[in-house]
């Protein structure tokens, strides 16, 4: 209904970029972009939600005001629209152009916050997400995984909460024991990194799986 197929995702890979409110997945995002051009990969650093036009002004909606704003199927819905937007803008012609694709956040974020978090029942995620992208799924995601103290702390540093930030620190907690749920489920696709090391450390964890997995020297 909603699938995406890409030709060649021998060469070109999605990585995506999963965690916690302050784990560093922007920082991780650039280093690893930088180490990849260095080894003559193509890089489409992007993030969610946001990525393309559309997705950027729904962004908006999700990460300002209030935190209880909306409800947990108003904001899936959102994200999923956001998501489409993404994948139909920007996404999918970066891999089909045979760049590699960084992105900060993707459908395991929705089942975190949304699902574990809000408590949304997975099963609608998931037929959303079956409407929305079909059954397209990253080559690789890395899950930054800091404690949720840690990683409060880390975000607030930078002032300005947002509207995540602002939520009830019980869901965080719920929001973590998720990401870590999926990737003990999925673990031939999902790395756990401790964000809690030092940023040098976690990059150089990182860059050590991406050699290993990919075949660069």
């Amino acid at each position: 209904m909603g699938g995406f197929e890409i030709v060649e995702r021998s060469k070109a890979k999605f990585i995506s970029f999963e965690g916690g409110e302050g784990a560093g997945k922007s920082t991780q995002i650039e280093r690893l972009a930088t180490y990849l051009e260095a080894h003559d990969k193509q890089v489409c650093a992007t993030r969610e939600p946001g990525g393309s036009v559309g997705a950027e002004e729904i962004r908006n909606l999700l990460v300002e005001g209030e935190a209880d704003r909306w409800d947990s199927i108003t904001e899936t819905l959102l994200l999923m629209a956001a998501r489409r937007s993404h994948m139909n803008e920007l996404i999918m012609p970066a891999l089909e152009g045979g760049d590699w694709v960084l992105c900060d956040r993707f459908i395991d974020s929705t089942k975190a916050y949304q699902g574990y978090g809000q408590g949304l029942d997975l099963a609608v995620i998931a037929q959303l997400q079956g409407i929305a992208i079909g059954d397209f799924i990253p080559d690789l995601t890395i899950l930054l995984d800091i404690s949720v103290e840690d990683g409060l702390a880390r975000a607030a540093s930078r002032g300005g909460a947002a509207r995540y930030e602002q939520m009830d620190i019980s869901m965080h907690h719920r929001i973590r024991g998720g990401f870590l749920q999926m990737a003990a489920a999925e673990p031939n696709r999902f790395v756990i990194v401790d964000a809690g090391q030092s940023f040098d450390a976690v990059s150089e964890e990182i860059k050590n799986c991406i050699a290993g997995r990919f075949g660069l020297n």
